[in-house]
This record gives structure tokens, sequence and C-alpha cells, in this order.
């Protein structure tokens, strides 16, 4: 007897499903070769520490090969909620729940066989960010970084609050090293995400910045 196509495939429920421990089911369904996690403490003002943490997952490029015409859409609404999903179950963890996340940021590196659009495809579009907004308990939009990178890459993934993108405070970025990733034929897509500012932030904020145009141009002081 045939099966047909949605016969053959098999649907779960990963709402209320931690990925923490088995998921060998996810990670064939969107090739992930491994996800890297890394966190950094840095002490605050106040007394209490800063955490900060990224999540990456290193997966096959489901568009090798295909022109820049071929639509991405498709695999994009069937692997980016994976990704977020993966990617955010590891920051909570680290961070310790939602409750403490104050800003997060999103990136995407994509191997010199892809092109810059596969990179998008997968962190651009409403089934990576909205899921990753809604299980860090945000509202803002993710400031970003993506482009094409190469195994021994440092990549730089900007933060900003993640309810008042004006407060100025929480403008930082975190750094991490691919030691073996992406290769040509793969993307690495990472979540970012910190429980507080930066650690000396003094410089105002947005909301609360005097009027300032180029009329100051007018009288400056050389």
């Amino acid at each position: 007897m045939t099966t047909t196509p949605l016969e053959a495939k098999r649907v779960v429920d990963l709402s209320a499903r931690s990925t923490l421990g088995s998921y060998d089911d996810i990670a064939a369904a969107i090739g992930l070769r491994k996800i890297s996690t890394f966190s950094e403490e840095i002490p605050h003002t106040d007394g209490r520490s800063i955490l900060r943490a990224t999540s990456t997952a290193v997966i096959a490029n489901p568009w090798k090969g295909t022109s820049t015409d071929f639509e991405l859409a498709p695999e994009a609404e069937r692997i980016a909620p994976l990704l977020s999903k993966l990617l955010t179950d590891r920051l909570l963890e680290v961070l310790g729940g939602a409750e403490k996340v104050e800003a997060f940021g999103k990136a995407a590196l994509v191997g010199a066989g892809g092109e810059i659009e596969h990179a998008g495809a997968l962190i651009h579009t409403p089934y990576y960010g909205n899921l990753m907004r809604e299980a860090l308990e945000g509202t803002s939009i993710l400031c970003f970084a993506d482009g094409f990178g190469q195994p021994g890459e440092m990549l730089r993934i900007p933060m900003w609050h993640k309810t008042a993108p004006a407060t100025r405070s929480h403008y930082q970025t975190i750094e991490i090293f691919l030691s073996d990733a992406p290769n040509a034929t793969e993307i690495a897509v990472v979540a970012a995400a910190s429980t507080g500012p930066r650690p000396h932030a003094r410089i105002g904020d947005r909301n609360t910045d005097i009027p300032v145009t180029s009329e100051i141009l007018k009288e400056i002081t050389l």
C-alpha cells in the first residue's frame, strides 16, 4: 500500500515539549550538524551580575544549488520555527527563564556556496522572529546581523531591549567564535539574549534626549 505525502509525515506538538533532551527527529528534519551554546557573566554596578548568552545551530543549506529566483518560503516556513524552538529553549535554560531576559538579538551566516538571502530567509520571517519574541516574552523587533561566513569566523551579534528598543542602556553586542562553521553548504543561525544592560551605561536615553538637529553645526566650538 502506498502512502500519501500527508500520511508519510508525522505531526508532533512542540509547543510544550523541551528540546533540551531528545531532539533527533528535529535534527533530522532540518539537517542539523551541531548546536553550541555560549554564556558570559559580567559584574554590574548595582551589585548583580549580567548574564549574556548565544545559542547557535549549524544546518545544511536547504537551498544548496538553487538559482536566485528559487522560491524560499516553503523551506523557511518548515525550518525556521524548529530553529527558533531549539535555540530559545537553550537561552531560557542558561539565563534562568524569560522573566530574566531584558535584551535580545539574532544572526545568520551563510556559507560561500549559498546566497545572502538564504541567511535572511531563516531569521527575517515571523516563523523565526515571532516565535523567538514570544518565547523570550518580548515585543520589540529583533535587531540582527547577517552575511556570508566561513569556518573561523568571529561574529558580533547586536541586542537591544526586548520591550523598549529606545532604551539606550541595553544597546550591546556579544561576540562568538565559529571555529568550524559555516562550511560552504551550511548556514549558522544564532539567537542571543542578555539579562541586563551594558555594565556601565551612562549616555542617556532616546526618550529623554533633548532635540538635536543640524542647527547645532552653526555654532560649533573647535
